[in-house]
Parts: C-alpha cells; sequence; structure tokens
C-alpha cells in the first residue's frame, strides 16, 4: 500500500481527511512512493485556530528556554542527518553528500536559533526630554507562515520556522508537495526535542492551500522561497492582505571571470557551483562572463564539466542526481534546443544523456554554451538544470554592465588576483550576495541572504515613496584569496557547494 503522507496539525500527525492526492515519485525511476493529499478548508482552519491559540501562551515563554528548545532541536537534527538525508534522497534524488549538506546548513540555522536572547534585545535611551526615557522592545508577530520549494527540503523550511518560533511567534509550514516526506520528519524531531502542542504546524498541498495562508486574517507575515511568477503572486497577495511577506524569488547569477585569476580554481569552482544539484538551486552559477584573454579557458571548462556524470544517490560517483519531475526536465530539454535554434554554441550537450538500469530517470546531462548573448532565451531565463551559458566581454566595465542590466540580483562572484578589481566589483555591482574567489557566496545564518532587484520581494516594496521610514539593502560579501601552495582539488570535489 502507497504510503499516505499525514498533516502534522495541534500537536499531532493527523490523517488526512481531503479526496484531491498528489503521488510522489523518485525521480530517477518515476515510482510513487507516497501520495500526499491537499489539507481541506477544516484542516487548514484546526492548523491555523491551533496556531493561534498556541501563540497566545508561547509569546510568554522565556527567551531562555525558546533557546533552549533550539539547541535541543539541533542535537536531534545532527543525530537524524542521515536518516533525513536518506529521505531526501528518495524523494528528491540528491546525491548523499548533497543531501546532507541540505540539513546540515539548516542545522546551522537552528543553531544561530539558539542564539536569540541576544538577537531579541531592544534600544533605550535616557532623557529624551526631560526626565522622559524611551525604551523599544522586539516582540513577536503572532502566526506566521512559510511556504518552500522542492529543491530544499531540509534546508528552507529550517530558514523559515526556527527562527520565528524562537523569536515567540507560531508557525504554520506549507513544503513542496514535490517532497513532503522530508518536512514530516523533521516536524517529528521538533516535537522530541520538547516544542509545545500547537507551535508548529505542518499542511499539505498546492496552490488552494497556499492561497488560504495568503487570505487568512490571522496570519500575520510569510515568508517564501520559489519562482518569480509565484513570488510575484504570493507577493502581491499578501501584501493586499496587509500581512508582512518576504519573498525569494528566481535569479540568473553570473561569475565573472579576470585574466589574472587562477585558471584551475576557476575551472574547479564552475564545475560544481553550474551542474552540482542538477542546477537546481537558486544561487547556481548558470552565467560566466569571461573577461579578455580568460576566454580562451572556455574548451578547459567544457572538458572538465564533461566529465561529470549523474546517477542514482546509491552510486557513490555520480556527481548529482535528476530534475525533480519529467515537466522539469522537459523544460531544460527545451532551452537546450531553444539555445542551439537561438545561434549560441552548444560546447557540450547533455540533453541525450542515459543512465545505466533507471530508463525512465529525468536525466540531463551537463551542457556547456558558448557565445550566449543577452537576448537569448538561455541568457535570460532561469534554466535551473545544469546548463551553463558562457559570454565573452573586453574588459570588468562591459561585465559590470552584463551583471547591473539583469533583472536579477540573487548571487555573483569574481575571481581575480587583483584587489582593486575585486573592490571596483563588489562596490558597483547590483546584486546582494557577492563572492571574491567564491563562486557561491551564501552566508552563514549570522549574516543576511539578501537577493536584489527582481531576486526578492520584500516589505520595502510595499511601503512605498512616502513611507516614513528609511531603507538601507545589506550586500554580503564573502573573500577567499588564494596563494599559489594551496593544492588543487579535481573537478568533482567542488560539487557539494552551497
Amino acid at each position: 500500500m502507497t504510503q499516505q503522507v499525514k498533516h502534522f496539525i495541534d500537536g499531532e500527525f493527523v490523517a488526512p481527511t481531503g479526496d484531491k492526492l498528489i503521488a510522489v515519485t523518485n525521480p530517477a525511476t518515476q515510482d510513487v512512493i507516497a501520495q500526499v493529499a491537499c489539507a481541506t478548508t477544516a484542516e487548514m482552519e484546526r492548523a491555523i485556530e491551533s496556531a493561534k491559540a498556541a501563540f497566545l501562551t508561547w509569546k510568554e515563554v522565556p527567551v531562555s528556554e525558546r533557546a533552549r528548545l533550539m539547541m535541543r532541536f539541533a542535537h536531534l537534527l545532527k543525530e537524524h542527518q542521515g536518516e533525513i538525508a536518506d529521505i531526501i534522497c528518495r524523494e528528491l534524488g540528491k546525491t548523499v553528500e548533497d543531501a546532507k549538506g541540505d540539513v546540515w546548513r539548516g542545522i546551522e540555522v537552528v543553531e544561530q536559533a539558539a542564539n536569540i536572547p541576544s538577537l531579541m534585545m531592544g534600544e533605550t535611551v535616557e532623557n529624551v526630554a526631560r526626565s522622559i526615557d524611551t525604551y523599544s522592545y522586539i516582540q513577536p508577530l503572532g502566526v506566521c507562515a512559510g511556504i518552500t520549494p522542492f529543491n530544499f527540503p531540509a534546508m528552507i523550511p529550517l530558514w523559515m520556522f526556527p527562527m520565528a518560533i524562537a523569536c515567540g511567534n507560531t508557525f504554520i509550514l506549507k513544503p513542496s508537495e514535490q517532497d513532503p516526506m522530508t518536512v514530516n520528519k523533521i516536524a517529528e524531531l521538533f516535537v522530541q526535542a520538547g516544542a509545545p502542542k500547537g507551535v508548529l504546524q505542518v499542511v499539505h498541498g498546492a496552490k488552494e492551500q497556499v492561497d488560504a495562508i495568503l487570505h487568512h486574517p490571522d496570519i500575520k507575515a510569510i515568508s517564501f522561497v520559489g519562482s518569480v511568477n509565484v513570488g510575484q503572486y504570493i507577493y502581491k497577495t499578501g501584501t493586499d492582505n496587509l500581512k508582512r511577506v518576504q519573498a525569494f524569488a528566481g535569479a540568473k547569477n553570473h561569475m565573472v571571470i579576470m585574466p589574472d585569476a587562477n585558471k584551475q580554481q576557476v575551472v574547479n569552482a564552475l564545475v560544481g557551483a553550474s551542474v552540482g544539484a542538477a542546477g537546481q538551486r537558486c544561487m547556481a552559477i548558470s552565467v560566466a562572463v569571461f573577461v579578455g584573454a580568460a576566454a580562451d579557458w572556455i574548451p578547459e571548462v567544457a572538458a572538465a564539466i564533461s566529465k561529470v556524470r549523474p546517477g542514482v544517490y546509491t552510486d557513490p560517483d555520480a556527481a548529482y542526481g535528476p530534475q525533480i519531475s519529467p515537466q522539469a526536465r522537459a523544460r531544460v530539454l527545451s532551452l537546450i534546443e531553444q539555445g542551439k535554434k537561438e545561434g549560441a554554441t552548444c560546447v557540450l550537450d547533455g540533453s541525450g544523456v542515459k543512465v545505466d538500469g533507471y530508463p525512465n530517470g529525468n536525466w540531463v546531462g551537463p551542457t556547456v554554451f558558448s557565445n550566449v548573448t543577452t537576448d537569448m532565451e538561455i541568457y535570460k531565463q532561469e534554466i535551473f538544470g545544469p546548463v551553463l551559458t558562457t559570454m565573452h566581454v573586453a574588459s570588468l566595465d562591459e561585465a559590470l554592465k552584463v551583471v547591473n542590466d539583469s533583472p536579477y540580483g540573487n548571487g555573483t562572484a569574481i575571481f581575480t588576483a587583483s584587489g582593486a578589481a575585486a573592490r571596483k566589483y563588489q562596490h558597483q555591482v547590483e546584486v546582494g550576495q557577492v563572492g571574491i574567489n567564491i563562486p557561491i557566496p551564501v552566508p552563514l545564518p549570522f549574516f543576511s541572504f539578501t537577493g536584489w532587484k527582481g531576486s526578492f520581494y520584500g516589505d520595502q516594496h510595499a511601503y512605498g515613496k512616502q513611507a516614513v521610514r528609511f531603507y538601507t539593502e545589506t550586500k554580503t560579501i564573502t573573500a577567499r584569496w588564494f596563494d599559489d601552495d594551496i593544492p588543487v582539488s579535481g573537478p568533482n570535489m567542488s560539487i557539494n557547494l552551497r
């Protein structure tokens, strides 16, 4: 009998009553491994009512006690990291090491949530006027909600609910219907850590359940990670209903390669950053901008990427797994064909790749294009597959123009030996997260994850120009300078990057 994915409502896992079923399939075989039922209106209402009731007592729990809950939770996640990773491998197809990394990066956020007392401190000024003092307090909002994507089923939910709950809120989580079992295991561990009844709810479903979250008056804030169109919809609908919304949307991340860069480091970095995790991550490097003579390295980059092969998670030599669904694979293959038709040079074509013993898998092999221009669809669209597009420009100024003209601003990187070039790039580039000799500059949880432009829709957009508040964007820089004595790793060593 096919496993039925349960909802987690009011402190217990409950069998779903809805009749709208979604199959959860193994993307390497298409075998149905579970069925998830979309939450009914009654189930959604019960979850929100439970969270609302729990908030009244949870917000009064001392902040140090909330921090200790997160300490226990982090400990359990570490103990069960391998078990959670195995679930991720089965329902998403990630390699074992990539799946373990997915869990670990979530654990890092829970560890930060355990530091919540110092983050909850307010401010005070004595004698703002004669004999008048002013104090400010940081207080929880109430019931918050998270809507998460398929590609990091442990990390992204753990970005959201531990911090919100540590601050004294309660939380409704609607994970991706494509890999819902990972979140259920995490919720089980949260209960074991001592989470009170009603503090966390997990409801499964699709658009109808998202709309219930967006419109419900008792939900005060929403966090989302996913595609551009859905992110815009969630942001607009949520703010129209006067909710606080942060929506992390699409990306088209560029890596600029200067001719003075360490060539082998560039090659190694591009292998993992472009095709790692099957390209299914919002921080993947999908555009490499070679400056000047660095363009001569493109054949070597393609040769290194050609050595990478997809496979099932039980294969220790597989560099990455399948696309999440046949539809996702078809979209990637369509864009590869579109790139050929538009005149880009397909240096490495992975569209016909096969994996022995798994003829039904959603496989796409590593693919590299050169001579790409900004008017091509393979440049304009987020492919979300193991496809690297390369461009050639004459100067750093031209590279900056390419990056800054992009509608997205999630992450970028520059590889160079020049401090002046690095300083200019990090200062002038209009992207929220910048790596210097780091291909994927995802910061640790004590820094901001800071997408700009069309990669992020947040509270700043809701207030308009006449808002009585100041807003400045944050830019996070992650830098590493290489010495010639540092050993160079092989191309497959870089696959499981952030």
